[in-house]
């Protein structure tokens, strides 16, 4: 698993250092958006066109079709924090028509996200915009039903399968966690439900429901599956930082507690390079073409946080924060240090379940 690298990294000076990557390039945004938009739609036709030749070939197809759909919710990401074009006006409207194809209404998806950067890592202000994170001892005063519910709610099937389906498609179309926040997360939401029924109606009255539902759900429902998953690894490894509320540093939180997906160049391509997390956590108006510059320029920051995409894969048995070891642990190290304190080894307030 990861380690932390050893440099100690001022974050308040390295805050003022990046904010020099922050302009964005008009021309380079419209080629970036041109060149995932206009690919996802010719393979949309193309996989259309092909559904007589055998379905096998469909879902081959829906392989890279899924991967410019995640690259466009890159997209919409920079312009909800303002990233990607110079004016505010620009990047909202790109961001509420992409919001459509993605499934994801903008402005309430916004407003959640800001959340999740004001509040990353920090133990006393979870539940809005990050993956559920029970610490061990909060597991342990469960009920039997309630440590189920958890262990069901972080199982992989569940986290990367069913999870990211209900996400997108159920969740998304009510402003779920900001229902009592005025208007603007229904007006978000609801509009951007109405823009959906429009294309889609628009779609299926060319192509027919049938051929709509083969090509599509099966981009949307890959391409939900791989985009939970980024999120999941960019706060879920071993050394991440979780902090009540006392000790907790938004900065150090930021660099620390969020990793650097080290993935393949073609991978690194389709994801936008949002593996460079804890970058851009720290200076989100960086767009994401930049983040490479930063760890070019700066290359004390490429060994932070640092995941290979296969030290990634045993994230997934990661779920319980262990405040006393202060990292990540799974069920079965839970189970083994809480028997270790049955023997007398350890904090007696840990009991095993």
């Amino acid at each position: 698993m990861t380690k932390r690298a050893n440099a100690v990294v001022n974050t308040h000076d390295l805050t003022q250092i990046l904010a020099r990557y922050r302009a964005p390039s008009l021309l380079r945004s419209m080629v970036e958006l041109g060149i995932t938009a206009g690919p996802f739609v010719l393979l949309w036709l193309l996989i259309w066109a092909t559904l007589d030749l055998g379905y096998w070939l469909s879902l081959l197809l829906a392989v890279p079709a899924a991967g410019f759909l995640v690259r466009l919710f890159m997209i919409q990401h920079d312009c909800g924090h303002g990233a990607f074009f110079r004016r505010r006006l620009t990047n909202d409207w790109v961001g509420r028509v992409i919001g459509v194809l993605t499934l994801t209404p903008y402005d309430f998806w916004r407003r959640k996200h800001a959340v999740h950067h004001s509040t990353s890592g920090n133990l006393d202000r979870r539940g809005i915009g990050d993956v559920d994170t029970l610490t061990v001892r909060e597991y342990l005063s469960r009920s039997g039903w309630g440590r189920m519910r958890y262990r069901i709610y972080r199982h992989p099937l569940v986290m990367f399968g069913f999870g990211p389906a209900y996400l997108f498609i159920v969740e998304h179309r009510i402003p779920i966690g900001l229902m009592r926040n005025g208007w603007m997360p229904w007006l978000s939401t609801m509009g951007t439900n109405v823009a959906i029924v429009a294309l889609v109606a628009t779609i299926v009255w060319f192509v027919g429901i049938g051929a709509f539902l083969l090509v599509h759900i099966p981009i949307m429902l890959l391409a939900a599956s791989v985009g939970v998953w980024l999120f999941y690894v960019q706060h879920q490894f071993e050394d991440t930082v979780w902090a009540h509320d006392r000790a907790w540093n938004l900065q150090d939180a930021a660099l620390r507690g969020s990793s650097h997906y080290s993935l393949p160049s073609l991978l690194r391509w389709f994801t936008a390079n949002i593996g460079v997390h804890h970058v851009h956590h720290l200076c989100s108006r960086i767009p994401f073409y930049r983040l490479p510059l930063v760890l070019r320029d700066h290359p004390n920051l490429d060994g932070i946080g640092r995941l290979t995409l296969l030290q990634s894969i045993r994230c997934v048995r990661l779920v319980l924060w262990d405040e006393r070891r202060q990292r990540l642990v799974s069920f079965r190290e839970m189970r083994r240090n809480c028997a270790q304190v049955e023997d007398g080894s350890g904090d007696t307030s840990m009991r095993s379940a």
